[in-house]
């Protein structure tokens, strides 16, 4: 069972020194609103690691903000659970301090107190300080000695929720987990007179909430597992969640936020952003340039450092403080940036958004500023929308759409804007493109020379950047060379080029070496070979078991990527003496499967893609399409030569060689080759 800590929201945000706890976290009873189950009894025949005889968690919301405690008393059942022993409680000392209520053995009767001998130590922990994240969380940690099989642990302890910008705004969920340990559990949330917020269980607690004065609950015992439907989008993993929220709606986090990037992106008379603002207007008369030219300076010029100490997790660090220092999160980031395009005249706003994907089904919840995790710009140029985020590396530039794959979005307005839908459609252009060309003119026998280039566009191109930009291409070479020279693709590596292309926003890759192809034959003049990448697996059943829900849509995460071969015909051999087998275009649950071939030119060339087309079928279209799998020509991709035989394939489709067509700029085969006249 766990709780999600508000206090880490719009943070991607090792151990430092130990020091005494004594003046960092206090000692005190469990509070009086909070409700200790009964201990439930040890089965006889129990099982597992540990047994949970109670655990409560609750939040109490107060005046001033909330408070979340946790109390346990767990058998230990296996050697392995005796790491429950090694005791870490984290917080956010902008928040306050945590109180420790209560460590103790309990064996054959006798009671211990753990704190009587033993002392917490608080240790400064940046445990992604590598990623440039300073979040001052601090963890008291235990080591309680003597703990043994057979032992109940009782722990008891009170973390402050309340952020220092947010104040008395409270909002945060309860939940348990999918696959509990068996035993007694309770979500109790509970509150002041004057702070009871707004409360929303899911539907699977709905019938069990127990509801008194100032006070909602819900216990169980020994819970079944919950797993969402199989194959489900991701807003059914939303279950076993008591969530509540002070803010009405999502008009109200929007105009909570609003003020802060507000204050945040005001500059004083005398700004040195003002005068870098000029500087661009001087260098640039389009509104567009000049956007570009802000992003690019807030991308490169200002490092990425998040630092949530001192109540930063909330509220941005000025524009103007941002810039004297040269580093800042995102919600730093954002202000000096919506600065530079207010000096500029362009219209901007900030947009609060999820980088981790948990955003589906979001508009169902209970409006919350937890559920994001990260800030950007969004601009409207010349009646365009355009989207900037200051995060990403330099060559990311401003675009239509957002680079992450967002389903809801909240823009930030002092009026207050709602929760904004970001439409789905499938991808225009492939998300990986490979193009593969095998140069088999000098024979059956020879080596072939191989050359693969791998273009990738979206999250995936700014990963590339990031990992790839800084190496040199003989660091690279090395690199592949080492990895797979002498596997089954390549027999040796002479060449590696990486470079990212700022015009389409792709990530380009190129190796090239030899290969040797494994041609099967039959005599003489017969010779079949298998190519890669020209094959698909049959797509797998969407079902599920009886326990689960039938109705619910299936679901697939979108993807676009597309191979084009092109192999170089041995010399000696007729084109008319080469055969591939078959071409289609077929879909099956949502997702488009195409292959080609065309024979032209003295080579074959082949081109395969897999398209989503929509992310989520209906339970009946998933059904008509298990039945219809069996017809799936899972085929591999593999091209015949026979001396002997007629030109047995009617060719209907124009496919262009990889050296034919500028790929970058038109990758349109892969969505269907043009087709003969």
């Amino acid at each position: 069972m766990r709780v999600l800590f508000p206090l880490a929201a719009l943070a991607i945000c090792t151990a430092a020194i130990a020091k005494s706890a004594e003046n960092e976290v206090r000692f005190a009873p469990e509070p009086a609103w909070a409700k200790l189950s009964e201990p439930l009894p040890v089965p006889d025949d129990a099982r597992g690691l540990v047994f949970i005889r109670r655990q409560n968690l609750a939040a109490h919301l107060e005046a001033n903000g909330q408070v979340f405690f946790t109390s346990s008393l767990i058998r230990i059942l296996h050697p392995n659970g005796l790491q429950l022993g090694n005791v870490a409680i984290q917080w956010n000392p902008a928040a306050g301090k945590p109180v420790i209520h209560a460590v103790r053995i309990h064996r054959n009767g006798t009671v211990r107190d753990v704190l009587s001998t033993t002392r917490f130590e608080v240790l400064r922990r940046e445990d992604q300080l590598e990623a440039a994240i300073l979040d001052g969380t601090l963890t008291a940690t235990l080591r309680i000695p003597d703990l043994r099989v057979g032992d109940d642990l009782e722990l008891s302890y009170s973390v402050p929720g309340q952020d220092p910008t947010l104040g008395k705004d409270s909002f945060g969920i309860l939940f348990l987990n999918e696959v509990p340990a068996p035993g007694r559990f309770s979500l109790q949330l509970s509150w002041e007179q004057g702070q009871e917020p707004k409360i929303q269980p899911t539907a699977d607690l709905a019938g069990s909430i127990v509801r008194a004065p100032g006070m909602v609950t819900y216990t169980v015992d020994m819970p079944a597992a919950l797993k969402p439907p199989k194959d489900a989008p991701p807003r059914y993993s939303w279950q076993r969640v008591l969530a509540f929220s002070d803010f009405a709606d999502w008009q109200s986090v929007s105009t909570r936020f609003a003020p802060l990037f507000g204050k945040a992106a005001t500059l004083p008379a005398q700004s040195a952003v003002r005068q870098e603002a000029a500087e661009i207007a001087a260098a640039h008369s389009d509104p567009r340039q000049r956007a570009a030219a802000a992003l690019k300076l807030v991308q490169q010029q200002v490092r990425y450092v998040y630092v949530g100490l001192g109540g930063g997790n909330y509220t941005p660090a000025s524009a103007e403080e941002t810039w004297q220092r040269r580093y800042g999160d995102c919600k730093g980031k954002t202000a000096l940036l919506l600065a530079l395009l207010n000096e500029l005249g362009i219209e901007a706003e900030a947009v609060l958004v999820n980088n981790a994907g948990n955003d589906d089904g979001l508009d169902q919840r209970l409006p919350s500023p937890a559920f994001f995790d990260h800030v950007l710009v969004r601009a409207r140029i010349g009646g365009e929308t355009l989207w900037l985020d200051g995060t990403l590396p330099h060559v990311a530039a401003a675009s239509p759409s957002p680079l992450m794959p967002y389903r809801w979005v909240l823009p930030l307005s002092k009026t207050g804007t709602a929760l904004e839908p970001v439409a789905w459609k499938p991808a225009a252009r492939p998300d990986s493109l490979v193009l593969l060309e095998i140069d088999a003119h000098e024979g059956f026998e020879a080596p072939a020379r191989r050359t693969m280039t791998m273009i990738a566009r979206g999250p995936a191109a700014i990963a590339g950047y990031n990992e790839l930009s800084a190496l040199t291409d003989e660091q690279m070479l090395s690199e592949f060379k080492r990895e797979l020279e002498g596997d089954e693709d390549w027999l040796s590596i002479d060449k590696v080029t990486w470079r990212f292309d700022v015009k389409s926003q792709a990530s380009v890759m190129e190796v090239s070496g030899t290969t040797k192809l494994e041609w099967d034959s039959e005599g003489k003049n017969s010779r079949a070979l298998l190519l890669p990448s020209a094959g698909f697996s049959p797509p797998y059943r969407r079902q599920r078991s009886a326990s689960q829900d039938q109705g619910a849509p299936f679901y697939k995460a979108p993807e676009y990527t597309c191979t084009i071969t092109t192999l170089r015909l041995p010399k000696g051999t007729a084109e008319k003496d080469w055969s591939f087998n078959d071409s289609y275009f077929v879909t099956y649950f949502g997702q488009a499967f195409l292959r080609s071939f065309e024979r032209r030119d003295g080579s074959i060339r082949i081109v395969r893609s897999n398209r989503t087309l929509s992310p989520e079928v209906d339970a009946k279209t998933a059904a008509t399409d298990n039945e219809r799998i069996a017809k799936f020509d899972n085929s591999k991709g593999q091209i015949f030569y026979d001396l002997n035989s007629a030109d047995m394939k009617k060719q209907t489709a124009i496919i262009p060689a990889t050296y034919e067509l500028d790929w970058l700029a038109d990758d349109s085969p892969c969505l269907a080759p043009k087709k003969r006249a």
